[in-house]
């Protein structure tokens, strides 16, 4: 029953509560049921299957096992106080998941971070976590944290030990399973708590959701530090008693091979990666016909890119939509293929959305505006300094996300970019997305991103920065960037049009792959100086960049 709990028992006939599938879009799947715990999953788990593997590592083939990741649970519980915030270090990948459960099974904060992060950038981040113990897999690893005053934890194989006692103060956060940073747009970032059962909920969603069983293995080569690949990755995993390939990076040679090896069933992938593969070589036909789909989230997916790795691969391709204030996944569209809409990132799952215009009053379909979620998988407030409660909703109950979109009359939903993307050009609005989907239609683009800079009249004006393929020479760069040009007057209104089109080597990038905007912006200006911080590809863009101009 829509918007219902049902209480149902699991094959080891322990309680559960199933997971609601109104807005799913599948209503023929299986019902997951959502687990009391994590630690009781694991003890479910260990006890029918303890030998099976859980997590395998793509690159140095270790495996976790599930008696593995219990044992290590009751290791953890006897060493830390349930509450206490630990910022996982980890950059093992099945060492993370071994550890990442451990902690949440032992009823402790798990704060993972991102394991490419600078001396500096780990030190700023602990700061606003404000965390007193920190889990690392290597001893090189220890002296990023010198002077810090934290409690250095070592965790293995063998088990968690204190490598190294601190003086700083705990300050927990009790019925916080996991904490979250967000981006940080401006000043300190807010902190995302989620709860167990706010994570455990959607995980089963999406385990229901994907029709995952315990003979399914998924392949997520995406950053663990990101509430996607933990919950989308790692959890539905757990809730299913499935296996999950993890990467430390995702390897591009060697991709299609793993998936080959080790019989892998679904992908977990974002569109910069599936725009990549597009370009790649075919995987194998066992591999095509073995993989059931590949799901996409993070960003949104350009028409182009989702066409040619279809065609590629021959794996069909999943859309999706989540933030961690969701605990992930907010929509989806559904498994079955037919049923899909390319370009929408499908319907709502678990969560109420509308969209509003700029009063916030409820707009009809087709109509663009500003997306808002409700329920009890979005949380209700950030988390500041010292664990102080900011809302994270409007008083009625409503989060704003930030993101524009529009909804079509059977319910699926169309990303169109950002709030604070849309450019105004001269007092008309338009989105990013609208010139990198025409961009991408010439087969030599291999991603684009659009941005606006000031302009002295119009107040603001698009440029296009686009990556094409490695082995064009400066001339024709030049030459392409002029046809980009042409190709955007015969499509797109005269204010939609680009100023400017740029060729660079790379785009700076996050570490989910999205295009980073804001480096972008700064590129733009010209003369003003580029941020070198957290720009994956920056230098590139400023060194190599053949900029060609409207006339």
């Amino acid at each position: 029953m829509p918007g219902s709990q049902i209480f149902t028992m699991d094959f080891m006939n322990r309680p559960f509560l199933s997971a609601d599938l109104s807005g799913a879009g599948d209503s023929k799947l299986a019902v997951t049921p959502v687990p009391a715990s994590v630690r009781a999953r694991l003890d479910v788990l260990s006890r029918r299957c303890g030998d099976r593997a859980g997590y395998l590592d793509a690159g140095s083939g270790e495996v976790v096992t599930w008696s593995q990741a219990a044992r290590q649970a009751a290791d953890w519980a006897a060493l830390l106080p349930p509450g206490t915030v630990v910022a996982l270090r980890v950059t093992n990948p099945v060492a993370f998941c071994r550890a990442y459960l451990a902690g949440l099974a032992a009823g402790v904060c798990v704060a993972p971070l991102d394991p490419r992060a600078t001396t500096g950038e780990l030190a700023s981040i602990l700061g606003v976590l404000e965390a007193a113990d920190v889990v690392i897999d290597e001893e090189e690893a220890a002296a990023e944290f010198d002077g810090s005053g934290v409690n250095l934890w070592m965790t293995s194989a063998a088990g968690l030990r204190l490598a190294r006692r601190g003086h700083e103060v705990r300050l927990g956060a009790r019925g916080v399973a996991a904490l979250l940073p967000t981006s940080g747009t401006t000043g300190r970032p807010k902190l995302v708590p989620l709860s167990e059962s706010q994570l455990l909920r959607v995980a089963a969603r999406i385990a229901s959701h994907h029709a995952l069983t315990p003979q399914d293995r998924g392949y997520s080569p995406l950053p663990l530090s990101h509430v996607n690949a933990q919950v989308v990755g790692v959890l539905s995993t757990l809730v299913a008693g499935s296996s999950l390939v993890v990467e430390d990076r995702f390897h591009g040679s060697r991709f299609w091979a793993t998936a080959d090896e080790l019989d892998v069933s679904w992908l977990n992938l974002v569109p910069a990666i599936l725009g990549i593969l597009s370009e790649g070589a075919s995987p194998a036909h066992a591999v095509s016909r073995g993989v059931r789909f590949a799901r996409s989230a993070s960003a949104p997916l350009p028409a182009a890119v989702r066409k040619r790795f279809e065609e590629r691969s021959g794996v069909g391709v999943l859309e999706t939509y989540g933030m961690t204030e969701a605990a992930s996944q907010i929509a989806a569209n559904p498994l079955l293929g037919r049923e899909r809409q390319p370009g929408s990132v499908g319907r709502p799952t678990g969560v109420t959305v509308r969209i509003v215009d700029e009063d916030r009053h409820e707009l009809p379909a087709a109509e663009i505006g500003a997306v808002e979620l409700r329920g009890r998988n979005v949380v209700d407030v950030y988390l500041g300094r010292g664990r102080t409660p900011i809302p994270a909703r409007a008083t009625d109950g409503w989060l704003c996300t930030g993101d524009l979109a529009f909804r079509d009359p059977e319910g699926f939903l169309y990303l169109v970019g950002r709030s604070d993307d849309v450019i105004n050009r001269g007092g008309e609005k338009f989105h990013p997305r609208e010139i990198e989907e025409v961009l991408l239609g010439d087969s030599r683009i291999r991603s684009a991103a659009v941005v606006g800079r000031p302009h002295r009249l119009l107040g603001e004006e698009s440029v296009a920065y686009v990556v094409t393929d490695a082995d064009l020479v400066s001339s024709g760069r030049a030459g392409l960037a002029s046809e980009l040009l042409d190709r955007c007057r015969r499509a797109l209104s005269p204010h939609k049009q680009p100023a400017s089109v740029v060729v660079v080597d790379s785009l700076p990038t996050g570490p989910t792959g999205k295009p980073n905007r804001r480096a972008l912006r700064v590129a733009a200006v010209g003369d003003a100086p580029v941020p070198t911080t957290g720009t994956q590809g920056i230098r590139d863009l400023a060194a190599s960049r053949t900029e060609t101009a409207a006339p």
